[in-house]
């Protein structure tokens, strides 16, 4: 995967129109779990965009506001599906904070791993 696939993907998973029924995002409103392989592909296009963007001093706002969505975003979704009752899968919560670190890992250019 190279940078702008990475940051395409990324942008897309956050989108919630009928053209992208399957991003992490919509799924994710819907009180659905990410489809297999889903946060898998999310974690290596954050690292591809991460070893890209690592000595970059500005990222662009349509990638900011994705990396800021699936940080912050989709933690309050599943926050807000687990009090309404929705059965995440069980490793769903440490794979969004996986997430939200390889975020704040490109916002800082330190790479930034759980535990």
């Amino acid at each position: 995967m190279n940078y702008e696939t990475a940051r395409k993907f990324l942008i897309d998973q956050t989108n919630t129109t009928e053209e992208h029924p399957d991003s992490l995002l919509m799924r994710m409103q819907q009180g659905k779990p990410p489809i297999p392989g889903h946060i898998t592909s999310i974690l290596l296009a954050l690292k591809v965009v991460f070893e890209t963007l690592k000595d970059a001093t500005t990222i662009d706002r349509e990638l900011a506001n994705a990396l800021y969505v699936l940080s912050v975003k989709t933690q309050q979704l599943f926050t807000a599906g687990r009090k309404l009752g929705v059965d995440w899968p069980p490793l769903l919560k440490e794979d969004l904070l996986r997430i939200a670190i390889a975020a704040e890992s490109i916002f800082s250019g330190t790479w930034h791993t759980l535990g």
